[in-house]
């Protein structure tokens, strides 16, 4: 089972309102889904985004892939920024076009 991390739509006629979840590929848009890990609310004056930081960790530690939204949402957060330096090795060695040594 893949999964992936995506938008499921919320809300009456022309008051979108949004679920960030994790769900399997095949279930439909709306439809079932394995977590509810956030929400965002377009329509405030400024984009209101909630997001469980842990859970989006865990999902994305265990392969879940996210959707191009979803990526976005999550780069404006920093959390991408966040995961990236986090697993960026940290070296021992001098760093290219530096020699140790007299």
């Amino acid at each position: 089972m893949s999964v992936k991390l995506r938008l499921a739509r919320a809300g009456t006629h022309k008051r979108p309102y949004h679920w960030i979840v994790a769900s399997d590929t095949k279930s439909p848009r709306d439809g079932r889904f394995l977590e509810k890990l956030g929400t965002i609310n377009p329509r405030a004056e400024k984009k209101v985004v909630n997001i469980k930081i842990d859970r989006v960790n865990h999902w994305l530690d265990v392969g879940a892939l996210p959707s191009d939204a979803v990526k976005e949402i999550l780069r404006g957060e920093g959390l991408l920024k966040a995961r990236a330096e986090a697993k960026k090795p940290v070296s021992s060695e001098a760093p290219a076009g530096e020699e140790s040594g007299a």
